[in-house]
């Protein structure tokens, strides 16, 4: 039971009580204290002869205002944890890196929280927090095809995210009414990283020019594998498998956990360019933007390092 200091009403009664020749120990078997905490409020004193309830109170009350806590608020922790709020880092992922970088500075997330909400940071704008939960978009409308290797037959090392060069591929669009323009996204399983390329139209020849153009960006051995959903996009995945050596699995219908890592990723994107947004009208300057700040967030999965820091240690392994 967590200790609670001593009420009016307590001292009242102690008052009382030890008027009537009470000892220490019988007042605390009333009111369910230590017997040393009786003793010492007695031994205070606070200039009479005899226990004032209302004087002992008023003393403690002035006693509490001098011994407030500054609490950890300073200075440095403000201007680090501002300067990482700025680059969209979480409050979780900012306590996990400080841990890193200056433990002796650290906060818990909670704690960040609360500067957050108390409008200590950020004028109290909490905006670009993360969100819980998927957001229920569009029923799916586009063409589907039933060919090609299913994700049952994937490596259980890919699932497991045992090993580098395995992603995950989709699209995202702009809103109805837009025009045709989206990007195609790339996922890497095990270190997170993602990238997004613009393509005019969502079609095969589209995602199969932006595929070449991320492939051709990276040593040999980089693309293993890629696991995506059936959107007639990927129609295009013989000549992808037989022009970059990989192997192409699609993921079961409506199972968009089973690409858990692009679909998280897409949200992250969103938080940038929410629905709505013509993606003909983002330039690729803000594309460029708007993956840097994706790629150097710390991650917990990834022990606090970035998706950018772990890709590249993955590729200075490759032969």
């Amino acid at each position: 039971m967590s200790y609670s200091h001593l009420s009016i009403t307590e001292r009242s009664q102690l008052a009382l009580l030890h008027r009537l020749g009470w000892s220490t120990r019988a007042i605390a078997t009333i009111l369910k204290r230590h017997h040393s905490t009786i003793a010492r409020e007695l031994k205070r004193g606070y200039g009479s002869e005899k226990y004032q309830a209302e004087a002992a109170h008023e003393a403690y009350e002035k006693r509490r205002e001098h011994s407030v806590s500054r609490g950890k608020w300073t200075a440095e922790r403000e201007q680090y944890i501002a300067g990482k709020l700025a680059q969209t880092w979480s409050p979780e992922q900012i306590s996990g890196r400080m841990s890193q970088e200056c433990p002796d500075q650290k906060v818990s997330f909670k704690t960040i929280y609360r500067w957050l909400y108390h409008g200590l940071l950020v004028k109290g704008n909490t905006a670009f927090l993360r969100h819980k939960g998927k957001r229920q978009g569009p029923a799916e409308t586009r063409g589907r095809f039933n060919v090609g290797k299913s994700i049952q037959q994937r490596p259980k090392e890919v699932r497991k995210r045992n090993s580098f060069g395995h992603w995950e591929l989709d699209t995202v669009v702009s809103s109805r009414g837009k025009s045709k323009a989206c990007v195609a996204t790339f996922a890497e399983r095990k270190t997170r990283l993602y990238l997004a390329v613009k393509m005019p139209d969502r079609t095969s020849a589209s995602l199969e020019k932006a595929f070449g153009i991320v492939a051709d960006s990276f040593p040999k051995g980089t693309f293993q594998t890629a696991t995506v959903d059936r959107g007639k996009e990927f129609a295009c995945y013989e000549r992808l498998e037989s022009a970059h050596k990989l192997a192409i699995y699609f993921a079961d219908p409506y199972s968009s956990w089973q690409r858990g890592t692009n679909e998280n990723a897409n949200g992250l994107l969103r938080e940038f360019f929410p629905k709505g947004k013509d993606f003909a009208e983002v330039s690729e300057e803000e594309l460029a933007r708007a993956l840097y700040l994706i790629n150097n967030r710390p991650r917990k999965c990834l022990g606090w390092k970035t998706a950018h820091e772990s890709f590249m240690e993955a590729l200075s392994h490759l032969a």
